[in-house]
């Protein structure tokens, strides 16, 4: 019984281990984006002070450019966590799912062990009525 606990444990702790993961790229993913949204209000902030000056209409496209390429980096590195968030969730279903089987397979067994021993009792109780009534039987 101890080899099925420590089995299952261990089950569970990969289960809880993947979750935390999953919520760990969750979280980059949303600060990727966040990073993307700011550089769109970044470009947007900028436009508005580059027209605003010659120097900045005049400066304007070369950070355009560096901004596109930050954005073209940020969009590669978002598309990189969304690949590994969608592994992790085929992990994540595959050891959940390893995780209900095992449970499943040692509740068959407790219910089975529980049968088995209340046929023992009951086999326990039919001799000792059965003793009993012999008993009775050569006393009249």
């Amino acid at each position: 019984m101890k080899r099925r606990d420590t089995l299952l444990r261990l089950k569970r702790f990969r289960v809880d281990e993947l979750k935390r993961r999953m919520g760990t790229l969750d979280a980059m993913i949303a600060d990727v984006e966040r990073k993307i949204l700011d550089l769109d209000e970044s470009v947007a902030r900028e436009r508005q002070r580059a027209g605003e000056s010659e120097i900045g209409r005049a400066a304007f496209p070369s950070f355009l450019q560096s901004i596109d390429g930050r954005r073209d980096n940020l969009k590669a590195t978002l598309s990189e966590l969304e690949r590994e968030r969608a592994a992790a969730q085929l992990e994540l279903t595959a050891a959940f799912q390893d995780l209900k089987s095992l449970e499943l397979a040692m509740e068959q067994q407790i219910k089975k062990a529980a049968e088995a021993d209340a046929r023992r009792a009951q086999v326990q109780l039919d001799e000792l009525a059965l003793v009993r009534h012999l008993r009775r039987q050569a006393l009249r």
